[in-house]
């Protein structure tokens, strides 16, 4: 059942192709960051932090390390938040400068950095297949039915990540798909008209379109 809503919501919104990288940027740099400013935000917001960074040409961990924390402030300010992610942004730059092997147990050592972020800098700047889950995610699933909406993380990733294929890009689509179902069907109140997934969703089938 899983991986068959994975093929209706490809075959409905084709390839996402995340996570987007500015041009001449370093991958993993940009999306690292990226994965840090998107929390409680929108990706409107990061991208406007992501570019004044761009702009003042620190957008490398080196940079972010060494400038003043208050420049640093400053500058991500439109991602919200701005005092503790620029702590976070730093404790995570020494952490790629300083270390041998990036992994899952040192980045959740961080404060601010919680399983959702670090499974998304793992994946997408990492290209290591650890599904990320997050609201989106156990909205959908929880609405097709086949888990409770107040799920564990770890229990979630676990059954997906059971169900389909070990395969880098289909955990970078799937998660990318997930987002972009719930921004235009799947929202807080669901628009069940014409979704993708339909015949597969609890939710639809019992509503009658009474939401």
């Amino acid at each position: 059942m899983i991986f068959d809503i994975y093929r209706l919501l490809l075959d409905y919104f084709g390839f996402q192709n995340w996570w987007p990288v500015h041009q001449g940027q370093d991958k993993v740099v940009e999306i690292t960051v990226g994965a840090v400013l998107t929390q409680n935000t929108s990706w409107k917001n990061v991208e406007r932090a992501i570019e004044n960074l761009i702009y003042k040409d620190t957008l490398s961990f080196e940079k972010i390390l060494k400038m003043p924390i208050e420049e640093l402030e400053y500058l991500i300010k439109p991602a919200g938040f701005y005092k503790r992610k620029s702590l976070t942004l730093k404790e995570v730059s020494k952490l790629f400068l300083n270390s041998k092997e990036i992994n899952r147990q040192n980045l959740l050592t961080i404060k601010g950095v919680g399983k959702e972020t670090a499974d998304s800098i793992l994946l997408y700047a990492l290209d290591k297949p650890y599904f990320v889950i997050d609201s989106y995610t156990k909205r959908v699933f929880s609405r097709v039915g086949f888990c409770e909406e107040d799920i564990s993380y770890d229990e979630l990733q676990k059954v997906i990540t059971n169900s389909i294929p070990k395969d880098l890009e289909i955990y970078k689509e799937f998660h990318a798909l997930i987002v972009q179902h719930c921004k235009i069907f799947c929202k807080k109140k669901p628009n069940c008209l014409n979704c993708p997934v339909a015949e597969k969703c609890k939710t639809f089938k019992t509503s009658l379109f009474t939401f």
